[in-house]
């Protein structure tokens, strides 16, 4: 069984003026698209968002950034849980024994941030003996600033991942077309 697994789909991250410049617009429409997908199979959904501790941050608990977006509206999840770190797995529910209780092998991973929790999420879902597909016309990032200056686009970035998780073999990349086609 395959479930979709979403990832800080939170109005936070609409904070330009936090963030910074971002990659794939089409984002959150190839969510909507995957989640509808799920519902209609009734396939199993898990939702998941960032509780984070940093002062300041948009996506902080009780904060109007940490409700989900609303590309989510309507969703009937089977799981709903939050995290303070990058991966999914390490949240306040223990994922992989939530998955195996279930019979869940696979999963289809979306949302935001497409080189932090997404890809963080991937990899050690393929370390956990996971197939994970990576939908990543379905998840987004910002532009980074590295440590000698060097500015990555959002683009690169995403670019980035992929061939990590690819090369890597931690996950299979491909677009919202593909996975739903």
């Amino acid at each position: 069984m395959t479930a979709l697994l979403l990832i800080d789909v939170q109005r936070g991250f609409d904070d330009t003026s936090f963030w910074g410049p971002r990659n794939n617009p089409a984002a959150e429409a190839n969510i909507k698209a995957l989640l509808q997908a799920w519902q209609d199979r009734r396939d199993p959904v898990v939702l998941v968002h960032h509780d984070s501790v940093k002062p300041g941050s948009p996506l902080r608990p009780g904060q109007p950034g940490n409700d989900f977006k609303a590309e989510l509206d309507g969703a009937r999840p089977d799981l709903v849980f939050g995290k303070k770190v990058n991966s999914a797995f390490l949240g306040d529910v223990d994922l992989d024994a939530w998955f195996k209780t279930r019979g869940i092998d696979s999963f289809v991973l979306a949302g935001i941030q497409t080189n932090f929790c997404c890809e963080t999420t991937a990899r050690m879902g393929g370390n956990l003996g996971y197939d994970v597909t990576f939908a990543l016309d379905a998840t987004y990032t910002f532009d980074l600033e590295g440590p000698d200056g060097t500015l990555l686009t959002a683009g690169e970035l995403s670019r980035a991942t992929a061939t990590n998780l690819h090369g890597g073999g931690f996950a299979t990349v491909k677009s919202t077309g593909e996975i739903l086609g």
